[in-house]
């Protein structure tokens, strides 16, 4: 196996299970505030089976990250039933916003563990597939969990930030908004295969996670 290969796959994996996680804390979050609908789903498991969609969980970011053009999926999403939850509008954001805070803390831990055993690696490496699993591992969960953050806080539907415009449009623009929703997908998937404007937004957070682990 070459070694770009293996650092893709890894990625891959640790992508994977990032992906189940954020979709998770969605569940949690809406069961907290009194929405059992993920719950009752089977929704809040670590098992991957309920979580995963056969194009945007697998086929999709496979061959995205093994063709080298980067990473970009999504999971099934978790239920939610707005009208269980106690003040639906205004949790509503906190169900959204809890995959990204999700994969912002999971990065901050992960980096931090990358760091500590990058420090305490003797071994000489050159590249990132020269270094053991354990840190690559743990770098490309780091890195997995802050695109995958910084992805989900785009403003643009499905996205979970899509939940802020929500919660700050007048509620007289909403019926427009809800009618520009469904095509929210068309939009970054245009924007992902034929520009590379999330690379560049991303890039200066890419520098610095990985300027951290290595310093």
């Amino acid at each position: 196996m070459s070694a770009d290969l293996q650092e893709r796959l890894v990625f891959f994996g640790c992508l994977i299970f990032s992906i189940i996680l954020h979709e998770i804390s969605h569940g949690v979050v809406a069961l907290w505030f009194g929405d059992d609908t993920a719950k009752r789903s089977g929704r809040i498991t670590l098992n991957p089976v309920p979580h995963i969609d056969p194009f945007g969980s697998i086929i999709l970011p496979a061959m995205l990250v093994i063709s080298g053009f980067g990473a970009f999926g999504w999971a099934k999403p978790v239920p939610v039933d707005p009208s269980k939850l106690r003040s639906p509008r205004a949790q509503m954001v906190f169900v959204g916003l809890a995959g990204p805070a999700t994969n912002f803390v999971l990065m901050a831990i992960a980096a931090f563990a990358a760091r500590e055993a990058y420090g305490a690696y003797t071994g000489g490496a050159d590249r990132i597939a020269e270094l053991p699993l354990v840190i690559q591992v743990l770098l490309f969960f780091a890195l997995a969990n802050l695109i995958l953050g910084l992805f989900n806080l785009l403003p643009i539907p499905p996205l979970d930030g899509s939940s802020l415009i929500e919660r700050v449009l007048p509620a007289d623009w909403l019926p427009t908004w809800y009618r520009f929703r469904p095509y929210g997908i068309l939009v970054l998937l245009l924007l992902a295969f034929m520009t590379n404007i999330f690379g560049r937004l991303f890039e200066p957070f890419i520098d610095g996670l990985f300027d951290y682990i290595g310093g």
